[in-house]
């Protein structure tokens, strides 16, 4: 049988749309056609590169149609086929057009049209609209404008929905959505057969989002419908995607429920923004509630939308849940990706279960998703940020053997951790050898190292680290990095070693601000040198650096706590004359000072004082007030204080609360404190440990043992676990009134872990069950392991 072009043209396209025909295969249909003397139809020709133009670069056998059928043009007109091709009609450069559109080369489809004006073409409307989409693609949106208003008529053509819509389209991609409401609002206007579409508006609407003109694009939306404009999924979606983006969840909610009410379904894309919506603002409740009403619409949710709620579950620390929620969608049939993988390894590894990760780490392998770098990162930083520095190497050692190169993050992870660990010579070696694999280091990467050597006292490496950086260009740490350093080297007790790292910031040439100056402050009160704390106070304003507040606060707070309580004083009566107005701190400090040194008279001065101020009075201070007249004997002017307080609708902390009900035992007012302690719910606060201990430890003072253990049960119920100190607190006192049966109970709770005999519990015991003990024949009702415990016999 003999050759047939348009058979043979016929089949390529369908091979083509069947995904099963190569670029090869093309080439070789074409070097068919040259050595035949049929010659092939326009239309058989137009066929098979319309099917090109349109094949997906997911097909299989060809990854760009568009590149292919331009390169097969090229061919036909470098081999000049003569009678095997016919000539190109313009239907054949309309195709071509969109092939260069499409394979992103706008300039050779202008080519294209040049050539249908030299041949003599007729233009028809697709030519027209195809010549628009390539301006566009070219970033020639003026020109796109132009021809559309202008040169269409002169063209022969008349501009339609579709001329309208891809200029809007091209504009609104150049981020120039105002200009596209204008030609919108021409369009209604001048009205005629081109009045503005769903399209035309959807189009302009997602512009306007795309560009952060939220306040625009929803004025529009309501516009498009009072002109009488039905919103189909795609606009309803495009508002709802950025509702979410910008967080307004409760907005994207209404516009979901108008869109119903509307009769527009929504599709997956609407459920999966508004399930992405609600878990980056961390609403999970309100994502799973839109997942099940998906479910319920029987659309099937999309590895995007698993991802979303994973993730949101993840951030609320339920990543259990988040892996049978997982392990449920791949049961469905959801193939999970490398992202599905990453979140899950994220959740385990911020909660610390590192056997977990572990397992989804192998899971994913044994799966065929191969590890990638941030994978890998994940794992090794999880490890690091725990100290285990060891397993952090570990899995180091297994991505250099899957060939995985380690990026800065990666190097980030293990030198901080090294750093942190003070394993320093460990650390600069990983230092070097990510310089030797070009990997060049960053801010993080020497804050890391400078915080290390810093901490371990060689401040000579620290500064060389701090010069290389910044002849790498890199900005040197900054006084907020030094401030924090030198904070917790005196939290640590390490002052010394604080204050030789700011003579270095000064030898470095920064100019220490009032932060540094105060953090110094406060580690010389912590460690009791109030001298050297005033020397730092001197230096600071010597330099030119105005003490305010906090420095004040700080040094009045640091005598205080050294019983120095009239040196406190003056400092605090200085502050004025200084121009620094005393703030609740600072009232809060020289109060809970004077009331500590047994000075109640000028406690409640101060505090009286303070009021009169119009300084603001807060929690802390009432707390410090009615602590500091409980603490001196003046329970019953606390309490008055307490109850006159409660009247004026003041709240309390339950530590108040506390305070009050200790008070109001002391001076045997046993009711009021039992009333007290009943309200304590319906007033809004929830009972802690101290709440229970100092009740029952009154109860067990007044006899009332049966309702001690009455409140223990309810501590219990609560959730609250005893602490070991108050256990050993409740089975002192039984034992010390002879309540040897209840006090076993008790003792039968000392597990020797979490909770474990003190010393002078063990005392007590050995002094009562001793052979010669008062209680010797009753240590039967202990527990078993007691009974023979060393000392009793």
């Amino acid at each position: 049988r003999s050759w047939s072009p348009r058979d043979a043209f016929a089949v390529a396209a369908e091979r083509v749309r069947a995904g099963t025909l190569s670029r090869d295969d093309a080439h070789h249909l074409f070097d068919d056609l040259f050595r035949q003397a049929t010659p092939v139809p326009d239309r058989s020709l137009n066929g098979f590169l319309a099917a090109l133009a349109r094949a997906t670069s997911s097909t299989a056998c060809i990854t760009d149609g568009p590149a292919l059928a331009l390169a097969l043009f090229n061919r036909v007109c470098r081999e000049e086929a003569g009678p095997q091709v016919a000539v190109p009609t313009v239907c054949t450069y309309n195709i071509l057009m969109d092939c260069c559109c499409r394979a992103r080369r706008p300039v050779l489809g202008l080519a294209l049209f040049g050539c249908i004006l030299r041949t003599g073409l007729k233009i028809e409307q697709i030519t027209a609209n195809t010549l628009l989409k390539c301006l566009c693609y070219a970033k020639r949106t003026d020109e796109a404008v132009n021809v559309l208003l202008h040169r269409m008529s002169e063209l022969g053509c008349v501009p339609n929905a579709i001329s309208y819509s891809i200029v809007l389209k091209g504009l609104c991609e150049d981020s120039m959505s105002q200009r596209a409401l204008d030609l919108l609002q021409m369009m209604a206007k001048e009205g005629g057969g081109c009045s503005p579409d769903v399209v035309a508006y959807s189009t302009v609407i997602h512009g306007f989002f795309k560009e952060g003109e939220t306040g625009k694009a929803c004025n529009l939306f309501h516009e498009m419908m009072q002109q009488g404009v039905e919103p189909d999924v795609w606009t309803y979606n495009s508002v709802v995607d950025a509702l979410c983006k910008a967080r307004a969840m409760d907005k994207a909610e209404l516009v979901l429920r108008q869109m119903v009410a509307d009769g527009a379904q929504p599709n997956a894309v609407t459920y999966t923004c508004m399930i992405n919506g609600y878990a980056t603002s961390g609403r999970l409740k309100e994502a799973a509630k839109m997942f099940r009403e998906m479910k319920s619409r029987g659309l099937i949710p999309n590895i995007f939308t698993c991802n979303s709620l994973m993730t949101c579950l993840c951030k609320h620390g339920r990543s259990k849940e988040a892996a049978e929620f997982f392990y449920s969608m791949t049961a469905k049939g959801h193939k999970p990706d490398i992202v599905s993988y990453r979140i899950l390894l994220h959740g385990y590894a911020t909660e610390g279960c590192f056997p977990d990760m572990i397992d989804v780490f192998n899971s994913m392998e044994n799966n065929g998703i191969a590890a990638d770098c941030h994978v890998f990162n994940i794992l090794i930083d999880a490890y690091a940020k725990r100290g285990m520095m060891d397993e952090a190497m570990l899995i180091s050692s297994k991505m250099q053997e899957r060939r995985v190169n380690p990026d800065i993050v990666t190097y980030s992870s293990i030198i901080a951790g090294l750093s942190r660990l003070g394993r320093l010579t460990e650390a600069m070696e990983k230092f070097n050898q990510m310089i030797a694999l070009g990997v060049q280091p960053d801010k993080v990467v020497y804050h890391a190292l400078i915080r290390g050597f810093c901490i371990d006292g060689d401040l000579a490496k620290a500064k060389q680290l701090v010069s290389e950086m910044m002849n790498r260009g890199i900005p040197r740490p900054n006084i907020s990095f030094f401030s924090s350093l030198i904070k917790s080297l005196c939290q640590e007790g390490r002052v010394m070693d604080a204050h030789d790292i700011f003579d270095l910031v000064i030898d470095m040439g920064e100019r220490p601000d009032d932060i540094l100056f105060n953090s110094l402050i406060d580690g010389y009160c912590l460690v009791r040198k109030m001298d050297k704390a005033l020397k730092v106070l001197d230096v600071m304003e010597s330099v030119g650096v105005e003490p305010d507040v906090i420095t004040y606060n700080t040094l009045v707070n640091g005598y205080c706590r050294n019983g120095r309580i009239d040196d406190g004083l003056t400092l605090f009566r200085e502050m004025p004359r200084k121009r620094i107005k005393p703030d609740t701190i600072s009232y809060c400090v020289i109060m809970d000072g004077l009331f500590r040194s047994g000075r109640t008279v000028s406690g409640r001065e101060m505090f009286h004082e303070m009021i009169e101020s119009g300084t603001t009075v807060s929690i802390s201070t009432y707390n410090i007030i009615l602590g500091g007249l409980c603490r001196n004997n003046c329970a019953d002017e606390a309490i008055a204080l307490f109850q006159k307080l409660g009247s004026l609708n003041v709240k309390f902390s339950i530590a108040i609360v506390n305070t009050m009900i200790n008070a109001m035992y002391r001076v045997g007012r046993r009711e009021e404190a039992k009333e007290l302690f009943a309200g304590i719910s319906a007033s809004g606060l929830v009972p802690n440990e101290s709440t229970y201990g100092v009740m029952i430890m009154n109860l067990l003072k007044d006899g009332a043992v049966e309702d001690a253990n009455n409140v223990f049960s309810s501590m219990d119920k609560s959730g609250i676990v005893p602490s070991s100190r108050l256990l050993n607190d409740i089975i002192r006192m039984l034992l010390e009134k002879g309540e040897i049966a209840k006090a076993g109970n008790y003792l039968s709770k000392v597990d020797g872990k979490s909770i474990s005999l003190e010393a002078s519990t063990t005392s007590l015991m050995l002094s009562l069950f001793s052979r010669e003990g008062k209680y010797r024949e009753d240590m039967k009702l202990l527990p078993a392991k007691y009974q023979f415990f060393d000392g009793f016999c």
